[in-house]
């Protein structure tokens, strides 16, 4: 009597093609609408940029109601709410425990987090587009005489770059901490704590721009012409604020246990 020898199947996957970054992507941004709050987040970045464009349309000198002013407006409300959507597309998947499915499907994390971070920056794409638009809109409709006046393609960059650097940092945060609450809060708190210290602290009004984001950033906000010192400002304290939690944030998720 012979012994008969089981041999295991196997699947070859060898000639299997590699999933395309296009299909991740879309996948992440689908995970943009998914959840409620995601959802309703987006919905509120959209509507309050429109109330803030028409408040200041109705509460504001007809003087006042230039291009710029009507985008100022519009980079408030995004600066803080575009921050949260990038927090929330990454601890959402450690939050709500599909990062074991998502990293089964997809082991190579570092094409996970790439799809992560094109698809939160085109959903910021999205977002700046409505508000320039709106902006635009609102100063054609009622602008005042020179409502135009001195507008460049600077303007537009620089705009773009305050809301792509919220962006990012609030992705940093959230591959930080991998925890919805503690990123939010840390994003807010952290960075404004620094501002009020490095402004009412003598022996850091020298530095503060060097160091603090929000002191670098500031000329931006007031659409002036930053002169090559104040560049590297907000270089340095980009590195600082959203670089280096970045490069920290991506080798943790790489490394972390999912449970």
């Amino acid at each position: 009597m012979s012994a008969t020898t089981y041999e295991a199947p196997t699947l070859d996957v060898s000639g299997t093609s590699r999933i395309p970054l296009t299909r991740l992507v879309r996948v992440e941004l689908r995970k943009l609408v998914d959840t409620r709050a995601s959802r309703w987040l987006l919905i509120a970045i959209g509507v309050i940029t429109v109330v803030a464009i028409a408040i200041f349309f109705f509460a504001g000198d007809e003087s006042d109601r230039t291009f710029n002013n009507f985008l100022g407006f519009a980079a408030t409300p995004q600066g803080f709410l575009l921050p949260v959507m990038g927090i929330l597309l990454v601890t959402s998947e450690w939050s709500q425990r599909t990062a074991l499915v998502t990293f089964t499907l997809m082991p190579v994390r570092g094409r996970v987090l790439l799809a992560k971070i094109i698809a939160a920056l085109l959903a910021g794409a999205i977002a700046i587009v409505v508000a320039v638009a709106v902006a635009a809109l609102a100063t054609a409709l009622g602008g005042a005489d020179n409502a135009w006046t001195g507008i460049g393609a600077d303007d537009f960059a620089k705009f773009g770059l305050l809301q792509v650097s919220g962006l990012l940092q609030g992705l940093a945060f959230g591959l930080l901490f991998l925890n919805s609450a503690a990123a939010i809060v840390t994003y807010f708190v952290l960075p404004t704590a620094f501002t009020i210290v490095a402004s009412i602290w003598g022996a850091l009004a020298d530095a503060a721009p060097w160091i603090d984001l929000g002191t670098a950033q500031q000329p931006l906000f007031g659409g002036q012409d930053l002169t090559g010192e104040q560049w590297w400002q907000v270089v340095t304290s980009s590195v600082i604020w959203v670089v280096l939690p970045f490069i920290v944030g991506v080798v943790r998720v790489l490394r972390a246990e999912v449970k």
